[in-house]
């Protein structure tokens, strides 16, 4: 991947592609980056790779190389088009492009019944959330993800209590995120206004049952709630939220061990799994 800033401007003048703000194009250009990635992802020969906003395709390209298969997933008609005729030209026989909105994606429809796969993805920041919710909670999640987002929301991802938000929650119900390496928003074309990191994020719940898909669904029913008002005591979103009442609320707390004045983003993992454990005979 040599002189890929050159590489890359030159592409976007030869097909005329300008880079769009709203769809969070901003192409990285520090190949070290791209090697860090592919480090990160840990990927072996036997994998698929699910890889996300695979822009002008030069880490699809080191993708192929590391993994059984690819299928890249691109939003964009003419940077999809682009890539496809790329990995014609090549002759690359793993990659697969998908000009499809990821939040529209269905892992199932590409992948054999018992066959896993990792994601690798560059995200926009509008739709970080949702992307982590659906995939995570999703009943093919991935073995792994690892993720190129904003730096203040890879932060936010793995803090941990006593600043937890729903985001974190979320994210640790599942596994473990760690953040490997910030990138400054120098590593792109055209440089954005904040810097990013790299997360990794590993999927460490057995695989998803119906009974543990409705447990999960009543989990953060109740962790919504819990994180409807950030300033209020996490008592009494839950008493307006799930109007139940006070002595019964009182007797979850204590079984859990939460103080009465406790806020939602007080709790680690655990007090939240004794909470909803606790709340279970009141909530239907």
């Amino acid at each position: 991947m040599d002189n890929i800033a050159a590489r890359t401007k030159e592409l976007c003048r030869i097909y005329d592609i300008k880079p769009a703000r709203s769809k969070g194009q901003n192409f990285l250009i520090n190949d070290g980056i791209y090697r860090a990635i592919i480090k990160a992802a840990d990927i072996n020969a036997k994998e698929t790779i699910i890889e996300v906003g695979p822009g002008l395709g030069f880490l699809t390209a080191e993708l192929s190389k590391a993994a059984r298969r690819v299928v890249a997933v691109e939003l964009d008609d003419k940077l999809a088009g682009i890539l496809k005729l790329a990995i014609d030209s090549q002759n690359v026989e793993n990659v697969e492009i998908i000009n499809q909105d990821i939040l529209r994606f269905n892992p199932a429809d590409y992948l054999k019944e018992k066959e896993n796969y990792r994601i690798v993805a560059n995200l926009p920041y509008n739709i970080t959330s949702v992307f982590l919710r659906t995939f995570l909670s999703s009943a093919r999640p991935p073995l792994s993800l690892v993720l190129m987002l904003q730096k203040e929301v890879a932060e936010r991802i793995v803090t941990k209590e006593p600043d937890m938000s729903l985001l974190s929650l979320s994210v640790h119900y599942y596994g473990t995120p760690s953040i490997v390496r910030i990138v400054p928003s120098s590593d792109f074309w055209p440089a954005p206004a904040v810097d990013s990191a790299i997360l990794r994020f590993d999927y460490e719940r057995p695989r998803p049952t119906a009974k543990s898909l409705a447990a999960d669904k009543l989990f953060f029913r109740i962790a919504r709630i819990g994180f409807s008002a950030k300033r209020k005591m996490l008592k009494n979103n839950l008493l307006g939220g799930l109007k139940i009442d006070a002595a019964g609320l009182e007797k979850a707390f204590g079984e859990a061990g939460i103080e009465a004045k406790a806020r939602a983003e007080d709790l680690s993992m655990e007090k939240w799994h004794k909470l909803v454990a606790a709340l279970g005979e009141f909530v239907l």
